[in-house]
C-alpha cells in the first residue's frame, strides 16, 4: 500500500462513517511518519483503521470498504474496521502520532501511530509476520533499540510481561546486527 492509497482509505472511511478524525494502526500507519518506505514494509494491502470520536462505526467500513468489497475488487486495497484495543500501546502514544490531512483525505484526518508505537504493538502480537516487520523496522534505521526500550515502561503489561518484551527487543536487535546491519546497541 502506498500513502496516497492510505490516503484514499481515509477519505473513504470518512464517506462510510460521516466521521472527520481516524486513527490507523497496524503496519501502514508507518506510512504516516514515512511516507515512501521501502518495498518492504509496502506489501500489506490493508489499513487498520477506526473512527477517533465512534470506534463502533468501525463494522460499516468493514463492510463497505472491506475485504472482499465493491471497493477492494476495484482498487485492490482494503480497509479493515478494527477498534481502539486491537492494538497494545504505550499510554503516551497519541502524543506522538503523525497526521494525514490534505487533498486527498478530502480534508478528513488519519492519526497514523508513530514508528515506536507502531514497533511495540506488534512486539507485544509477537507473530512471526510482527517479528519479519520491526526487525526490518531496524534493519532500515527507522529506530534504534534505545529508543524502544525506553517506552516498555509505558506499555499495558505486568513486570514479567515487560522484562519479556524487552528480551524480545534485544533479541531481534542481535539477529539483525549479526546479519552485518548496522544498528546500534542498546
Amino acid at each position: 500500500m502506498t500513502r496516497e492509497e492510505l490516503e484514499h482509505i481515509i477519505r473513504a472511511s470518512s464517506d462510510v462513517t460521516d466521521q472527520y478524525e481516524f486513527v490507523i494502526v497496524g503496519s501502514q500507519s508507518l506510512l504516516g511518519a514515512v511516507p515512501h518506505p521501502e518495498p518492504v514494509f509496502t506489501v500489506s494491502m490493508e489499513a487498520d483503521i477506526y473512527p477517533l470520536q465512534a470506534p463502533e462505526l468501525a463494522d460499516k467500513i468493514d463492510g463497505a470498504i472491506g475485504e472482499g468489497s465493491q471497493f477492494h475488487e476495484t482498487y485492490g486495497y482494503y480497509a479493515q474496521g478494527v477498534g481502539p484495543d486491537t492494538a497494545l500501546l504505550p499510554s503516551t502514544w497519541m502524543q506522538r502520532v503523525h497526521r494525514i490531512q490534505n487533498a486527498n483525505t478530502n480534508d478528513r484526518v488519519g492519526y497514523c501511530l508513530d514508528v515506536l508505537d507502531l514497533f511495540l504493538a506488534k512486539a507485544a502480537a509477537g507473530r512471526e509476520k510482527d517479528r519479519e516487520f520491526c526487525m526490518a523496522l531496524f534493519e532500515y534505521g527507522h529506530l534504534t533499540p534505545a529508543r524502544v526500550l525506553e517506552l516498555v515502561p509505558l506499555m499495558p503489561l505486568d513486570d514479567h510481561q515487560q522484562r519479556a518484551l524487552r528480551a524480545v527487543i534485544r533479541r531481534w536487535a542481535k539477529a539483525v546486527r549479526d546479519a552485518g546491519h548496522d544498528v546500534p546497541e542498546g
